[in-house]
């Protein structure tokens, strides 16, 4: 298969999104790329991101895809989960504890830093709003975090996702209270529900 051929179906399999990192990974020259873009076939958007012309970019996967330590947390993970309906102006992202986050994370994004050893707990799979596969976690968790750092976050935003989750039935009691432990947020926890259910 030509490399032209293979760059294609890359950016067919990411819902018309590619960055330099995935020819690397493919063992493709990247002066494919050049190619490609004086063909008209794709659009250079950022350093190293690349579209089909006139498709909107898919930040929250180009950004996950460059920085794969980001796990979508907190806010952005309560509208993935559709436990707000607020789409978040900035994203929240989690990371590990002394990872370095360089000014193309923090100019678009609310961090949060969480111990190594449980840094993926949690961790499943989510779709963007163009279809892509992100990082993010799951319900338990990402009401964990919600309560563990309920200063940071609109207080109209974590009472509404609060009260949506105790509807939720396929809600993992169990596995929340394990998060809740291991995130030191077992008593607040306990407080709120006694208050919603």
């Amino acid at each position: 298969m030509d490399y032209i051929k293979r760059i294609e179906n890359i950016i067919d399999r990411q819902k018309g999104t590619l960055l330099s990192l995935d020819l690397d990974k493919n063992k493709i020259p990247r002066t494919y790329l050049s190619i490609m873009v004086a063909e008209g076939k794709i659009e250079r958007i950022g350093r190293g991101i690349y579209v089909l012309p006139d498709l909107l970019e898919d930040e929250m996967f180009i950004l996950q895809k460059k920085y794969p330590n980001l796990i979508y947390s907190h806010e952005t993970a309560l509208f993935l989960h559709e436990l707000s309906d607020r789409t978040p102006f900035e994203y929240s992202v989690t990371v590990p504890s002394g990872y370095k986050v360089v000014n193309a994370i923090s100019e678009k994004s609310k961090i949060y830093y969480i111990k190594k050893d449980i840094h993926l707990m949690g961790m499943v799979e989510g779709k963007t709003s163009l279809g892509n596969t992100i990082k993010t976690y799951n319900v338990e968790r990402t009401i964990c975090d919600i309560l563990r750092s309920r200063s940071r976050i609109d207080i109209q935003i974590f009472s509404d996702a609060l009260k949506r989750v105790t509807k939720k039935r396929n809600l993992d009691y169990s596995l929340l209270m394990k998060y809740a432990e291991k995130l030191n947020v077992e008593k607040i926890l306990n407080t709120y529900m006694e208050v919603l259910i």
